[in-house]
Order: structure tokens, then C-alpha cells, then sequence
């Protein structure tokens, strides 16, 4: 996510000098990574229940189809992603736009 808001370091820029305000980019780089984390997080149910029956033999004391674990386990990935995408959040909206254009 880092990476990403440093590459439209430029389009942050132009959308403050044209008078976004910082929530406004807080907003539109959070909503970019949690989309990202919501496509993720239905690829990973869907592979999980597909793979269900392989990975029972893996899980100890655990059934494969245990609501709290799955619903703790996506939890947790998105409160990482939450995590990941709210440094790189505060920094696009300390971005100075005038020198955002010029370089």
C-alpha cells in the first residue's frame, strides 16, 4: 500500500492543489486498500472452503468447518490490512501539493 500511494504521490497532489481536503485523501487511499483486502479476503474464504477437506487433517483440536475460527482468522486479516493501509493513508494527506506537482 506504501508503494502504491508513493506512485500517485502526483494524483494526490493534484487532487489537494484542486481542493480536496485530507479526509478526502484519507478516504479515497483507505477505500483502494480495503477494497484490495475484501477481494483477498473472499478469494481466501472461497479457497478455504474448497479446501476444506484437505486441510482438516492439518488442524488441531479444530473442526474444519468452525464458524468462530474462520470469522477469527478473517478478522484478523483485515484488522492487519486496516493497519497497513492507515501509515500510508496519514502520509498522503501530509502530502504538499505544490511540491507533489513539481517533481
Amino acid at each position: 500500500m506504501s508503494y502504491a500511494v508513493s506512485q500517485s504521490s502526483r494524483e494526490l497532489g493534484l487532487r489537494m492543489a484542486l481542493g480536496a481536503e485530507a479526509s478526502n485523501v484519507w478516504r479515497l487511499v483507505m477505500s483502494r486498500g480495503m477494497a484490495l483486502t475484501l477481494g483477498g479476503v473472499v478469494l481466501g474464504a472461497t479457497a478455504a472452503l474448497a479446501l476444506m477437506r484437505l486441510l482438516g487433517n492439518y488442524l488441531f483440536k479444530v473442526s474444519p468447518r468452525d464458524p468462530l475460527a474462520f470469522g477469527a482468522a478473517f478478522a484478523v486479516m483485515t484488522i492487519a490490512a486496516l493497519a497497513a493501509c492507515f501509515l500510508p493513508a496519514w502520509r498522503a494527506t501530509r502530502t504538499d501539493p505544490a511540491r507533489a506537482l513539481r517533481d
